[in-house]
């Protein structure tokens, strides 16, 4: 199993939270072993275990259990790398929590990100990988108050989740809880997550800019590439992305890139859950729902550029994808 580590650049906004609460975090470091100069290179890297020494350590000193909600005052979007500038020029609050979901990795690879289109809204599911250990607890408000905060940024002060879901028992003081998220807030739940409504998580938003996404993408497949450089599906739709251009390319064509025989990479895809069709079809919706958001780009474009030979069938895909067809997804994007 690949070794679970985290961004150290993440710590700089969970130790501005705790310092303020008046944990001596020089003393932190020191104890955990970890230099203070580590969490300024922008692609260090720290081991997950250590997140959970300092968090227990906090739960010790710090005597408001809710202080992890504390984080969203103390974040910035240098402290994600570049995934935190790409969500602040995001089209929507779908595609960059979707974005968010797609590269959490970078981030850190013991916790899950995961987006669920539900009839009522948008749910996003926060996995922080600790079971049912009580530090994670913390953990779970601490990265969903910087979230929700991501989105109040984006979207506006106003944005309140329609319910949040927390794992954590009710403790005795909802208040913190209620007053951050502004929204139903339940405890004891089955899962760490909030809930968005459809307009909200699909309203253009002031901040957009599809250039600077487009590009950040791009810098993002690279980093995820080569952080989980043994992760099959990974390096296929990194592949595809390069290659869709001149057409589907052949399961053959991609085994061959992959420097595999296709039994081979049928096999190991297989073992994580994916298909070659799989792999083609989800990168094609990826890149769809990126390129509808260029207006500069006719369908027509936007077929070719996913390696349909005809529009038809991109519409026909597109559908499957959206439940609408190109042209009344860009109207309601309009």
């Amino acid at each position: 199993m690949a070794r679970e580590t985290s961004l150290a650049t993440v710590w700089l906004m969970m130790l501005r939270m705790m310092e303020a609460q008046g944990v001596d975090v020089t003393r932190v470091l020191r104890e955990v072993g970890v230099s203070e100069g580590v969490l300024r290179q922008p692609n260090a890297r720290l081991p997950s275990r250590l997140t959970d020494v300092v968090f227990a350590k906090a739960m010790e000193v710090i005597p408001d259990p809710a202080f992890g909600l504390r984080s969203a005052e103390y974040w910035h979007p240098s402290n994600l790398g570049t995934l935190g500038f790409a969500w602040l020029s995001c089209a929507t609050l779908r595609r960059g929590l979707l974005r968010m979901e797609r590269y959490a990795r970078i981030l850190g690879n013991r916790f899950t990100y995961t987006c669920v289109s539900q009839p009522n809204g948008l749910r996003f599911i926060y996995d922080h990988g600790r079971g049912e250990d009580p530090v994670g607890w913390p953990i779970a408000d601490f990265a969903l108050s910087i979230l929700v905060d991501m989105c109040r940024t984006n979207f506006g002060a106003r944005l309140a989740p329609l319910r949040v879901c927390l794992r954590r028992p009710e403790p005795a003081d909802t208040g913190p809880y209620t007053a951050f998220f502004g929204g139903e807030v339940c405890f004891g739940q089955a899962e760490d997550s909030f809930l968005i409504d459809m307009l909200t998580a699909d309203t253009p938003l002031p901040t957009a800019n599809t250039a600077l996404a487009a590009t950040f993408d791009g810098i993002l497949a690279g980093q995820l590439n080569e952080l989980v450089a043994d992760d099959l599906v990974t390096r296929c739709r990194a592949w595809l992305l390069h290659h869709l251009t001149s057409g589907e390319p052949s399961e053959a064509e991609m085994a061959d890139a992959m420097g595999l025989s296709r039994r081979s990479m049928q096999r190991r895809l297989n073992e994580q859950g994916w298909s070659y069709k799989r792999v083609v079809d989800d990168t094609r919706a990826e890149l769809a729902r990126r390129y509808m958001g260029d207006r500069s780009k006719s369908l027509t474009e936007i077929a070719f550029l996913l390696g349909f030979s005809e529009q038809s069938a991109f519409s026909r895909a597109f559908r499957r994808w959206t439940g609408l067809a190109p042209r009344a997804f860009r109207l309601l994007q309009a």
